[in-house]
């Protein structure tokens, strides 16, 4: 049973966009646990469709959904729609690709639109660490 300072601590509408069932399950369910609502999409397209009726507090996005820019092209419309919601991209794109995407500069996050972008695997809680700083400071 969750503690009712964890609840307190944790609230929060998050978005979880990844074409990876298995990964996007298990993460909504560890941050359900933690205490957040959670809205979840299999591609960017999906997302895009969530986000036309929910407001959220944060995303977690793929890069590689349907298209190889899925990610970034979701990025934007969510910056679009509301410039201070933080976005963390986790992907596997380097890994696969040998492509470096970064988001540690103002410049590369100006293209990559990201606030903070993690490789693929990333520890649950280094990813709830980051959740925590953007939604409590």
């Amino acid at each position: 049973m969750m503690s009712e300072a964890k609840a307190k601590r944790h609230q929060g509408t998050l978005l979880v966009a990844d074409d990876d069932d298995d990964y996007r399950l298990q993460l909504v369910l560890q941050l359900q646990r933690e205490g957040f609502r959670v809205l979840e999409a299999d591609s960017a397209q999906a997302a895009e469709a969530l986000l036309q009726r929910e407001t959220i507090d944060l995303a977690i996005v793929d890069v590689v959904m349907e298209n190889w820019d899925s990610g970034f092209t979701l990025c934007y419309h969510i910056k679009q729609k509301n410039p201070r919601t933080p976005v963390i991209m986790v992907t596997a794109v380097s890994s696969e690709t040998g492509i470096d995407i970064d988001a540690a500069t103002d410049e590369e996050r100006s293209w990559v639109k990201a606030d903070v972008l993690f490789a693929k695997p990333v520890r649950f809680e280094q990813l709830l660490n980051q959740i925590e700083h953007f939604l409590h400071g």
